[in-house]
């Protein structure tokens, strides 16, 4: 099950990660500072956040606390961005320290014992912690994304109007067990 479990969850990041870069990519360079107003974020912000948030955790992620000193979380709601590159370097920033730490996880590894701001959480804990983070500010970003292009985006998972396509071709096809991102994560 540990094999199964480590497996999942990296796919799932990958995936999510996948569903940020397909909305950075849609969004013209300028919106992607845009803010509803000044209680909201941009999807440049969501970035810098999520990044942080990444650094801090997945760094030395089995033998330091996962909220580090160097880490200044309120800096993180600057929107101080001004290019889609700088966007893309932090998130890709924060995806490689995530990405590089959960690879090198061992089964052995789920049961210890790791701190968040002095709370202790097996391994385990901490990625589905983390697994339930990060997809609640992509789904932000995502939404942020339609917003901004209306009529012009183009869907990141199952087209309006085409479900029962999808569901015919998924049951033409005879039983078999295969992560759910899969299909996605080979689209790219």
């Amino acid at each position: 099950m540990e094999t199964d479990y480590l497996s999942s969850v990296q796919k799932q990041f990958e995936y999510y990660k996948l569903l940020g870069d397909k909305t950075i990519n849609q969004v013209p360079e300028e919106k992607l500072f845009w803010q509803y107003n000044e209680e909201s974020n941009s999807i440049a912000t969501i970035v810098k956040h999520i990044s942080g948030n990444m650094k801090s955790r997945w760094t030395d992620f089995l033998t330091t606390d996962g909220e580090k000193e160097t880490r200044n979380r309120e800096s993180e709601f600057d929107n101080d961005l001004s290019t889609r590159e700088e966007v893309l370097k932090v998130w890709n920033d924060g995806w490689k320290c995530l990405l590089d730490t959960i690879y090198s996880l061992r089964n052995q590894d789920l049961v210890k014992e790791v701190f968040i701001r002095n709370m202790g959480h097996t391994v385990m804990e901490a990625i589905n912690r983390q697994l339930a983070h990060y997809p609640y500010h992509v789904g932000q970003m995502v939404f942020i994304g339609k917003m901004i292009r209306g009529k012009d985006w183009v869907s990141l998972s199952i087209p309006r109007g085409q479900s029962d396509v999808y569901n015919a071709e998924k049951f033409a096809k005879p039983k078999h067990t295969e992560h759910f991102t899969t299909e996605f994560i080979k689209k790219k």
